[in-house]
């Protein structure tokens, strides 16, 4: 498949910049971002004193670790602007989570922040191999989401031609595809399968499209997953990270050349990986929590703040800068089942490793009595769907109960359905887990 990869003279000097340089642009910036928090959002001034330390405190950027972390708890208890840094006539812009539980968390853009966004925005999708004058079809959804947007303003940015398509309609999609003839597409990974599903449906064949590069974000997916759209759609698939708390997606963006893990813009964000137990620091290349404090936002600056998001930070490769690797969990999403951690992403790549199941899948916690239990539901792929056996079946969802068991070390009851037996999203992220257990008391 075709890669556009970038020349050095494509490139930001700041991508090309060293270690050094790197971080003292960073801790000159910290110190304005502390500063900046400390002195305007009466969260930051009390936690700050709270815990002893004063933005005066931080002479390295080793000393980020004595200030104190933020989390959504906090952004919702000041919900809704208290967490902004000026005034709210200066805020030009509104976007809020879609938090299943509680207030959404809600998030405020000065203009010097939504051109900075559309400049990181901009700057993955270079990563990635569009170029100006590139036709970019965005199916992330739009409004108080940051997606659809921040990749709009962005994809604008670099001077693409954009199609706001928002999620949904796929059979529409597939026919903006095909008379549009879009270069790139950026959206959900299990959204972009759900397009590819009716590709197929419709008989034409989604590697015969115009789509060079997806850039896939708002949700973990796996390298397995990767493969997998690669392989249907014929276009190469770069990993966007991003969270509306922290400033949307374009936090860290892949690079096609290279397709590592996404770099970290570290200019903009400043990483850390925590002990998610105790909020330690731990070394790069150890897996924990990721942390990102801001370092030139102007009406939300975000210090320290716990994504929840399991990951570890790798060396620069293709830029300056360090890498994130695949989200391997959450630590507020980690299942735990009869003891045994479980994380849906272990499931998903033991999924696609059958080739006659779909990538499509869910998993269903119900109890019995005081013992949780997990149900795993598959599909077959189209091509096989109503034609597989009984005995073919139930071979079939013995051997994936097997390797549950075997490299995860779970008992799951697996059922294996038709095609398009599962609840497919209008909005592009999957329902993956479907928790029927009762609560308990507080």
């Amino acid at each position: 498949m075709p890669q556009r990869t970038p020349s050095p003279g494509d490139l930001e000097p700041i991508e090309r910049a060293s270690r050094d340089e790197l971080q003292a642009l960073q801790l000159n910036r910290l110190k304005s971002s502390l500063r900046h928090a400390y002195q305007n959002v009466p969260h930051y001034r009390a936690s700050f004193d709270a815990a002893g330390v004063h933005p005066d405190d931080l002479k390295s950027l080793a000393d980020l670790a004595k200030f104190p972390f933020t989390t959504k708890k906090d952004l919702r208890e000041n919900y809704p602007f208290g967490m902004f840094a000026v005034p709210r006539e200066k805020v030009v812009r509104v976007h809020a989570s879609s938090g299943t539980t509680g207030k959404p968390t809600v998030v405020g853009y000065t203009q010097a922040d939504i051109d900075t966004w559309a400049d990181l925005v901009a700057r993955s999708i270079r990563a990635a191999g569009g170029r100006a004058g590139d036709i970019c079809h965005i199916s992330y959804g739009y409004g108080l989401f940051t997606g659809g947007l921040g990749a709009h303003y962005g994809a604008e940015r670099l001077g693409c031609t954009v199609i706001p398509m928002s999620g949904g309609q796929t059979e529409k999609q597939v026919q903006l595809i095909q008379d549009f003839k879009p270069d790139i597409i950026m959206v959900t990974p299990s959204y972009m399968l759900n397009i590819i599903e009716e590709f197929q449906r419709l008989g034409l064949d989604p590697a015969e499209s115009s789509l060079k590069v997806g850039i896939f974000g708002a949700e973990p997916w796996t390298n397995a997953m990767r493969t997998e759209i690669e392989a249907r759609a014929g276009i190469d698939a770069v990993d966007i990270y991003g969270l509306s708390e922290v400033m949307g997606p374009g936090v860290a963006s892949e690079c096609v050349e290279s397709k590592d893990g996404p770099v970290i813009w570290e200019d903009h964000f400043y990483p850390e990986i925590i002990n998610p137990d105790t909020g330690e620091v731990v070394a790069d290349g150890e897996e924990g929590e990721l942390v990102f404090t801001s370092l030139t936002k102007e009406a939300l600056p975000i210090i320290r703040y716990r994504t929840r998001d399991l990951t570890r930070l790798l060396p620069p490769t293709a830029r300056s800068m360090r890498r994130m690797d695949k989200i391997t969990g959450r630590s507020d999403d980690m299942l735990i089942i009869r003891g045994v951690n479980v994380f849906p992403s272990q499931i998903e790549e033991l999924i696609l490793k059958q080739p006659r199941l779909a990538p499509q899948y869910q998993l269903v916690l119900t109890r019995d009595g005081h013992l949780d239990k997990l149900e795993v539901l598959a599909e077959l792929r189209p091509e096989l769907s109503g034609r597989l056996s009984v005995q073919d079946t139930e071979a079939l969802c013995g051997e994936l109960q097997h390797q549950i068991k075997t490299y995860i070390g779970v008992t799951t009851r697996v059922s294996v359905l038709n095609s398009e037996s599962i609840e497919r999203t209008l909005t592009g992220k999957a329902r993956r887990v479907i928790d029927k257990r009762p609560k308990q008391p507080a």
